[in-house]
């Protein structure tokens, strides 16, 4: 599927790296702050294109941070199965991308573009508290 463009967020990761902030719970925040913002696109994006047969699909979209690592980056794309055992995340993918007798929707890439001014402004917000606290 798509990556999240991260253009307009070149200054704050900038502004980051001089200040030595490129990980821990400041970015911690700041990445489950836009995977949230992304996720409610991928999901917002899902109904309004009517891939809603179950539910499953639009339901399970989530971005999991599995065991105690955590990564700089959130994957986020449908979990787990629906109740006929298809992996959710394969129906996004051809709704996403098509097949033979299908064309795909690109839906996930018109999510991603959506979210994206809203997870440069939440991530700024962050960044602008965490500065204003003393922790920069």
């Amino acid at each position: 599927m798509a990556s999240f463009d991260t253009s307009g967020l070149d200054d704050l990761i900038n502004e980051m790296q001089r200040l030595g902030q490129e990980e821990g719970p400041v970015v911690d925040e700041m990445l489950d702050a836009g995977a949230a913002i992304i996720r409610d696109h991928w999901k917002e994006t899902a109904t309004k294109h009517g891939y809603i047969d179950t539910g499953a699909m639009v339901d399970s979209v989530d971005f999991p941070v599995k065991g105690n690592v955590r990564a700089l980056y959130r994957d986020i794309y449908p979990q787990g199965k629906d109740a006929k055992g298809v992996r959710n995340a394969q129906k996004a993918f051809i709704l996403h991308y098509g097949k033979h007798n299908m064309p795909g929707s690109y839906w996930v890439d018109e999510a991603e573009t959506k979210a994206g001014p809203e997870v440069t402004e939440a991530c700024q917000a962050i960044w602008d508290r965490f500065l204003k606290s003393g922790g920069g």
